[in-house]
């Protein structure tokens, strides 16, 4: 057994910046940027690569702007982090579905055993899973984790009334992880058997030795910690409760939620009292973009991802934003129904090949992110192609298509109409066939646009797309994501903390598995890649169940996810911009910023 494994899961924040490198941090990583003046003496100047490791961004255009609080900086507590979502989750009980928007919600009230550890700068694919309310977790064999927690006051609201933290909590939210309708479950089949010997520890046997088990636990899609008075004493599907650092206060359908700080929890700021340092937090539920940016604009947001087509001319109008651009481990994919099984003929792998040829992804990127012009004006913009694992993983687990390693199924990435015609062609499948074309309204930026220049280049090999642009809560997450559809969808797969996860998610036992395959070649890659505890060993499997999907095009990936985006910050925002990987910024994000004022 590789020994150094074990005492990995306890490297310090300094050790993960010094160690992140270009993989763990994806293609580009994040960069803060910003328009200081150039004798402002906290503007750094720095260059980001291209794709051939060259500079091409100029020391202006990518000025850094730090928000760390120096020293001798007095912390100004108070005020509302407000930030803004395009719509209502489907539920805000995390075990509930499997969508996004409810486990956003549910991050800023609930602990889990860990979570990602954030720090001033950092990107997601940076972060390393750290204690929540766990104090450690320990093994001596990868297989029997002894979880010892910490002291943990939850909110003093009934029926909980401030109590403490304790084993049975954990016990009880592991009971609703594992229940038979919960979405996740797939994700944690390795759990054998969770015990608890006594109020302050937890131990979890696996089936096996693991080196995603700290993953596992700091995943914000898995073990949310939901007080045994959720059963029964009060409804999770209509109020949360826990021990995280937001009290739940409302929420208003289609208008926010809203929180207030939780003034016992347990991690403290940097002036000795405990986080957060707003007195409250605010979730505005704003679908259309204009309305978001002018809210934004207006002051009334303190944060906004802004389309890339506006960076550029924002940045111009107004100096003193601050910026984030980062490269995330969103992935956009087409499947197919029951695609191993079915008679029609997107059972044949030449009509998914045909699907992923027609997809010009150099432009698709573009016309999402801008990024010819934000690479004009100096600026990072990563232009990778998504595989099965997302671009923005880098090269700890990603497998560029467009690398001679990949062999040749990387031509089916290649935009080819004319291969594609030929392989329609050869399978016999008429000019103007006609397939339903489904995806969902609920996601903005760049997948839109995407989505929709998809069916001119459908349509330019001979396909008749029939578009079905599905309501997200009442259709499409709850049908369509979990393979109730006829046809073709195009949609997002959510970014995993842990890349491993992709294989059980859209190759196995899972009721989200969209296209619902399940063959002996990727159970094996899935087996073998989630007991492997050498990462180069294991980033080999990894490659392989990339090429696998590649040379049948189970899902054929596209890219949506793949390109850099960019979020602006109001000037007053202090405590050091961050990023975390996942759905818990209301955990790892919100609670450390602050205003200037």
């Amino acid at each position: 057994m590789n020994g150094n494994y074990w005492t990995r899961q306890r490297v310090s924040r300094r050790a993960a910046l010094r160690g992140a490198g270009v993989g763990a941090a994806g293609i580009a990583g994040a960069v803060l940027i910003g328009c200081g003046d150039d004798d402002d003496p906290t503007a750094t100047a720095t260059t980001a690569p291209d794709d051939n490791g060259d500079a091409t961004a100029t020391a202006e255009a990518t000025q850094v702007r730090e928000t760390t609080t120096p020293a001798s900086s007095t912390i100004n507590r108070g005020g509302t982090y407000t930030v803004s979502a395009t719509g209502d989750p489907p539920t805000i009980n995390p075990y509930g579905n499997a969508s996004f928007a409810g486990k956003v919600v549910a991050a800023f009230s609930y602990n889990r055993l860990y979570k990602r550890e954030t720090f001033a700068g950092s990107d997601g694919g940076q972060t390393l899973p750290g204690p929540d309310a766990a104090l450690s977790a320990e093994t001596e064999d990868g297989i029997t984790w002894t979880v010892k927690l910490r002291d943990i006051t939850m909110h003093d609201v009934a029926p909980v009334n401030g109590r403490k933290l304790n084993s049975e909590d954990v016990l009880a939210s592991v009971d609703r992880l594992l229940a038979e309708e919960s979405p996740n479950r797939s994700a944690v089949t390795n759990w054998l058997k969770v015990e608890a010997p006594d109020a302050e520890t937890v131990v979890f046997t696996l089936d096996a030795p693991s080196p995603t088990f700290i993953e596992q636990i700091a995943d914000a899609n898995l073990l949310h910690i939901i007080p045994v008075e959720g059963d029964g004493g009060f409804d999770p599907a209509t109020t949360m409760i826990g021990g995280g650092p937001w009290i739940f206060r409302e929420y208003q359908p289609s208008v926010s939620f809203k929180y207030d700080r939780h003034p016992n929890y347990y991690e403290l700021g940097d002036d000795g009292e405990p986080i957060p340092y707003t007195d409250s937090f605010e979730y505005a539920i704003i679908p259309e973009y204009a309305n978001r940016l002018a809210q934004f604009l207006a002051g009334n947001l303190s944060e906004l991802a802004i389309n890339a087509n506006d960076v550029i001319g924002l940045r111009n109008d107004d100096p003193d934003l601050q910026w984030l651009g980062q490269v995330s481990q969103l992935q956009s994919i087409f499947y197919w129904d029951n695609v191993t099984s079915t008679t029609a003929e997107y059972g044949d792998d030449r009509f998914r090949k045909a699907v992923s040829m027609a997809l010009d992804r150099d432009g698709l990127t573009d016309l999402g992110y801008n990024t010819f012009a934000l690479r004009d004006a100096g600026l990072p913009a990563n232009l990778g192609w998504n595989n099965i694992i997302p671009a923005g993983w880098g090269e700890r687990w990603w497998l560029d298509p467009q690398s001679p390693e990949h062999g040749e199924s990387g031509a089916f990435f290649e935009y080819n109409p004319d291969e594609a015609k030929k392989l329609l062609a050869a399978q016999g499948v008429e000019d103007g066939f006609q397939i339903p074309y489904i995806y969902t309204s609920r996601y903005s930026g760049a997948f839109p646009p995407i989505a929709e220049a998809q069916i001119n280049m459908l349509q330019a090999i001979g396909l008749d797309p029939q578009t079905d642009v599905q309501d997200y809560s009442s259709l499409y997450i709850t049908q369509t994501f979990r393979g109730d559809f006829e046809g073709m969808a195009f949609g997002y797969e959510t970014p995993f903390p842990e890349a491993g996860s992709y294989w059980a998610r859209m190759f196995g036992d899972d009721p989200a598995n969209h296209s619902k395959i399940i063959l002996p070649e990727f159970t094996d890659i899935d087996d073998r890649q989630k007991v492997e505890l050498d990462e180069e060993a294991r980033r080999e499997i990894m490659h392989e169940g990339q090429i696998l999907n590649a040379e049948s095009m189970w899902y054929a990936p596209s890219q949506a996810g793949a390109g850099t985006t960019y979020r602006a910050y109001q000037a007053n925002v202090q405590g050091g911009i961050r990023d975390t990987l996942g759905y818990a910024a209301g955990t790892e994000e919100y609670p450390y910023f602050w205003f200037d004022v």
